[in-house]
């Protein structure tokens, strides 16, 4: 559980570092990068508490 959380942190953590490279550089592949990582990051979040919900429901 500690590692899906760590790796949901870090993976948000560089969508946020594209984000950054965005506003500093103004190159639209920082942000489309952004984006897919946020994208997939956002629905492994989802599928991890699905998880954790169909535990309790269990």
């Amino acid at each position: 559980m500690l590692l899906f959380r760590w790796a949901i942190f870090f993976l948000l953590l560089a969508a946020g570092v594209m984000f950054a490279f965005y506003a500093g550089t103004g190159r639209p592949h920082y942000k489309r990068w952004g984006l897919l990582t946020l994208k997939w990051t956002v629905l492994a979040a989802l599928g991890f508490f699905a998880v954790l919900v169909l535990e309790r429901i269990v």
